[in-house]
């Protein structure tokens, strides 16, 4: 097969151009590449990777995952005595997250250069509809036309007016992982994901931690078991959950931070993590003046085809809302790419896509809950598996847990996955590639009739299958 090469265009003009280079416009270049189009790659940051890789995913995770290594050593007999002693810090554990950071900008350089995808830093500005102003340091200003644009500059969090974010002491999901100390004391307004995230971040530094939940429930979203886990272990890691709280205002104080409810209560505590809400970065971007419709949380309104009000530009990822994960985020720049370059128009996103929530220990989800099903009056049934029966988790030490099968009474077709326990957010993904499966395929007897490695979790899956098995046989 002969090569297509790129025609040549004139300088500053091309076929696409993506205005953001975090997994939604990762995605958008990679399959606009593919389609031999000539792409740039606009971004503010000075490297790549956007917020997803600086400062959200990769290194709110990489923290994570060191504080579980700290927690597995302290608990495990060989290690006590002499783990117990050492006074690991906030800080310490932080510096981890720079080396992976600088390997996944690296890996992302590389694929960029690979399918020459041009990089340009600076802030991007539309002038009109098929043209933008990119300004940078040592760039001065420079013009650029193109026939499409992808729109994936993301997310940040969402910042009340009257809270004094230049305080030491109050911060956001951004700023906390520029914390130069570990807090004595601590409040988190949001009970979200990030929220319960940090909750068990700072929880297994031995962090006194108030979550202040503006709801009657953890992450109401979930399967309401996996939420009533979740709250449990929170709270024996000595968490203090409240509920149906709404903030009335913040008082900053020398040594610490009040948080006054509306209900009357007072939470005062060593800092504050603000936790609650995002906001799409579309500031600066002169999106008004070209009649792209925004709401009033700067996020951008897309059709099914993350298209905006103006037809050829598209937008992705944390700048359109929900559902703001990251895998999702990358799959719409994929789609949104092929639908600008008309390839692979027989692929569809998937309906039902996995969540992973990074709590110690892990939450993973994919399909239906209980709650949904009752509601729609499907005929269903449960198979569980506990992780403590799990000899795999016997011998990690990681017996928190359990894999919950939903399945339909009659066909035994499976319905949801919720999975509470380590390596939830893995473990998901075998059940997943099952409901994809069609008709009979998808059926809870692959799993009971299926030979597992072992000792593995994925045992789990056979054993929550014969539960499920027993109780409608």
């Amino acid at each position: 097969m002969a090569l297509t090469l790129l025609a040549p265009m004139k300088k500053g003009r091309y076929d696409t151009i993506v205005i953001g280079s975090g997994p939604g416009g990762e995605g958008a270049a990679m399959a606009l590449a593919k389609a031999q189009q000539h792409i740039a790659i606009i971004e503010a940051h000075p490297q790549v990777g956007g917020g997803c890789t600086h400062w959200g995913t990769i290194p709110s995770k990489t923290l994570r995952h060191n504080i579980q290594l700290l927690a597995d050593l302290r608990s495990n007999p060989l290690f006590q005595k002499t783990v117990g002693q050492l006074a690991v810090d906030y800080p310490q554990l932080l510096t981890a997250t720079g080396a992976v950071i600088e390997q996944q900008v690296a890996t992302r350089y590389r694929y960029y250069r690979r399918n020459r995808v041009e990089v340009i830093q600076g802030r991007a500005k539309f002038l009109d509809q098929h043209t933008i102003e990119v300004s940078g340091a040592g760039m001065g200003r420079e013009t650029m036309q193109a026939d499409h644009f992808v729109i994936a500059t993301g997310s940040r969090p969402y910042r009340p007016r009257d809270v004094d974010f230049d305080h030491p002491r109050i911060l956001d999901s951004d700023t906390v992982l520029r914390l130069g100390r570990t807090p004595r004391s601590l409040t988190i307004y949001g009970a979200g994901v990030i929220g319960c995230e940090y909750a068990s971040i700072f929880s297994n530094l031995d962090v006194k931690v108030n979550l202040v939940n503006t709801r009657d429930r953890l992450l109401s979203f979930l399967d309401d078991e996996i939420t009533d886990a979740l709250s449990y272990h929170l709270r024996t890691q000595g968490t203090v959950i409240r509920h149906q709280e709404e903030y009335e205002k913040v008082e900053s104080l020398p040594d610490g931070v009040i948080l006054h409810c509306k209900s009357g209560k007072k939470f005062k505590t060593d800092s504050l993590l603000w936790a609650n809400g995002r906001t799409g970065n579309t500031d600066g971007l002169g999106l008004e003046e070209i009649e792209v419709k925004i709401n009033h949380r700067g996020q951008i309104e897309v059709n099914d085809q993350y298209q905006t009000s103006q037809p050829h530009i598209y937008a992705v990822g944390d700048v359109v809302g929900a559902p703001g994960l990251a895998s999702a985020s990358y799959d719409q720049g994929r789609y949104a790419g092929g639908a600008i370059a008309q390839v692979g128009r027989d692929w569809h996103l998937v309906k039902d896509f996995p969540t992973g929530i990074y709590t110690m220990p892990e939450i993973s989800s994919v399909g239906r809950t209980e709650r949904e099903l009752t509601a729609d009056k499907v005929p269903y049934e449960v198979g569980r598996a506990t992780f403590r029966s799990i000899a795999r988790a016997q011998i990690t030490g990681h017996t928190v847990g359990m894999l919950k099968l939903l399945f339909h009474r009659e066909t035994l077709e499976i319905l949801g996955i919720h999975c509470f326990g380590e390596d939830a957010s893995e473990i998901v993904h075998i059940g997943q590639a099952i409901m994809r499966q069609p008709g009979i395929q998808n059926s809870l007897r692959y799993f009971s009739e299926t030979t597992f490695n072992y000792p593995t979790m994925a045992e789990a899956y056979r054993e929550a299958a014969l539960n499920g098995l027993n109780r409608v046989f």
